[in-house]
């Protein structure tokens, strides 16, 4: 622990340290930590002139109870210390607290502040406190980001809407006009760090902050042409995608004023295109948790709750977990999500498959584990996307990922495999999809002994994949039935046009059988 951090952090700020006001607002930060582009605080500015920021270290985010690893919030004090360099450059400053929300908003209203925040889709925690502090705390939510927020009854021109706020004028404030008292707490990242220990253990995290995400973005720019070839393939998508979502995750960039540098590049335009489809597909998806908070908590097709609760195996989970399933493309991507806090959408697509459908174990532990390690953990985008890759919405149940194949198409000369599972590195790359058929005589020159260096499969695949095609077969009416439920098809509507299977059912849920991301008119 840092010798200069306390030792106990108190409830912050004391009743006796926050200013009364007539006509006070304050901002409060949760997830976008930034300046530019902010509804909630172009908001507050129009409302009054006297302002403060403040974002509140929620004990409850922290510790071993909490579903994020310890990069993750790491990244999260970066983007705060970015934050407050932001308000320096306008002349003001960002406040901190730390303690339960509820209890220091409620301080501030009890003072005649009133608090605004934008409408940032969440659940479960998150869900309950913004609830909460909207009824208890007369919190203002202001929606943005291209949501509905069920100001719609019908996904009719849900996609022209998006469009149109896409290119409108982003949200403007004047520092000028507004005065922003200082709230002395002696509360900084580095104090949290401390006290909480936060103490990463993961590599090639990204810088968080604004300024990284500008670099990052006009860099990615720079070099869209290499896009489109580099989604798939994890190698390849570690350089030539974007890695922007941890920085659209903590709102460092907004979604729009990605879409607009992007489309204003003067670069390759069928890469923009591809490239802003999967802006398209962030909006989708979030608006999916807007329309139905329960996506991080039950399966959304309620014939499928429960769903390979009858096979639940902890062995299993642990060779997933830990990557030692005998399956090499599982393997690699599984470690380097652990050390990185990073995988491809492909990967993992594939590994989600694998857990449910292979392995046939539920979906919510795998979904929990992807959303403690990545960085970029989003709880719209990760928990709708496992779902639908374990086939629990009860659509395409079907696309079962052929782990095997992936090594062909992804990895045909094992540099990702290699790297994650050094243990096979002397193994020839033409033996890297099953291991296990390696000849003994090439075991023994290699000097790699599959069943000891390196595990044998966990499943037999031939087996796994009929087993969960008679399993799906079972359920497949039930399914049905409960999507012609109108709330159920509601919370359920995907793009299905567009999307086909190959013959091996590997296909990504998001795109075309020509693994290009599907265009703006598959939205519903």
């Amino acid at each position: 622990m840092d010798e200069h951090a306390p030792d106990s952090l108190p409830t912050i700020p004391t009743p006796a340290t926050v200013p009364s006001t007539a006509d006070g607002t304050v901002v409060w930060h949760r997830r976008n930590l930034r300046t530019a582009d902010h509804a909630a605080l172009a908001y507050a500015a129009e409302r009054g002139d006297t302002l403060l920021p403040l974002f509140i270290f929620d004990p409850a985010f922290y510790g071993a109870d909490g579903l994020a690893c310890d990069a993750r919030i790491a990244f999260l004090h970066e983007c705060l210390v970015d934050l407050e360099r932001q308000y320096e450059q306008h002349g003001h400053t960002l406040a901190y607290a730390h303690g339960d929300p509820l209890a220091v908003l409620d301080r501030f209203t009890t003072n005649g502040w009133d608090v605004v925040a934008t409408a940032d889709p969440t659940s479960r925690y998150g869900h309950e406190r913004d609830t909460a502090a909207a009824n208890q705390c007369d919190v203002t939510f202001v929606a943005g980001g291209g949501l509905t927020r069920g100001r719609h009854d019908s996904r009719e021109g849900w996609s022209d809407r998006v469009e149109q706020w896409f290119t409108d004028e982003p949200h403007a404030w004047n520092p000028d006009t507004v005065t922003v008292p200082a709230l002395s707490t002696s509360i900084t990242p580095t104090h949290m760090s401390a006290h909480y220990d936060v103490n990463s253990t993961k590599t090639s995290i990204p810088t968080g902050g604004r300024e990284a995400a500008i670099e990052r973005l006009e860099a990615f720019c720079a070099n869209l042409t290499s896009y489109p070839a580099s989604i798939s393939s994890p190698s390849k998508a570690e350089t030539g995608t974007s890695r922007l979502s941890p920085y659209l995750r903590f709102g460092c960039l907004s979604v729009r004023e990605v879409y607009q540098t992007v489309t204003d590049a003067p670069t390759d335009r069928y890469a923009a295109q591809m490239f802003v489809s999967r802006l398209y597909w962030n909006r989708h998806y979030t608006e999916k948790l807007v329309d139905w908070p329960g996506w991080t908590k039950r399966a959304v097709n309620p014939a499928l709750e429960g769903f390979h609760a009858d096979s639940h195996d902890s062995a299993l989970i642990t060779s997933w977990k830990t990557g030692h399933t005998g399956f090499p493309m599982v393997d690699a991507s599984m470690r380097c999500l652990a050390q990185t806090g990073w995988l491809n959408f492909r990967m993992r697509a594939m590994c989600a498959s694998f857990l449910c459908d292979l392995l046939q174990q539920p979906w919510r532990v795998g979904a929990d584990w992807f959303y403690y390690h990545l960085i970029d953990a989003d709880p719209a985008i990760n928990y709708t996307q496992f779902q639908s890759q374990a086939g629990v919405v009860g659509v395409n149940m079907e696309r079962v990922y052929n782990p095997r194949k992936q090594v062909r198409d992804n990895d045909p000369e094992g540099t990702f495999i290699t790297q994650w599972v050094p243990e096979l590195d002397a193994l020839p790359p033409t033996f890297l999809d099953q291991p296990e058929k390696t000849p003994l005589a090439t075991q023994a020159e290699c000097g790699v002994r599959i069943g000891e260096d390196y595990p044998y499969p966990v499943i037999d695949y031939a087996a796994a994949r009929e087993r969960i095609y008679t399993k799906i077969e079972q359920i497949r009416e039930q399914a049905k039935t409960a999507l012609q439920q109108p709330a159920v098809a509601r919370r359920c509507s995907f793009s299905r046009r567009g999307r086909t299977e190959s013959a091996d059912g590997s296909s990504a849920g998001s795109q075309s059988s020509s693994g290009q991301q599907s265009s703006l008119d598959r939205f519903p």
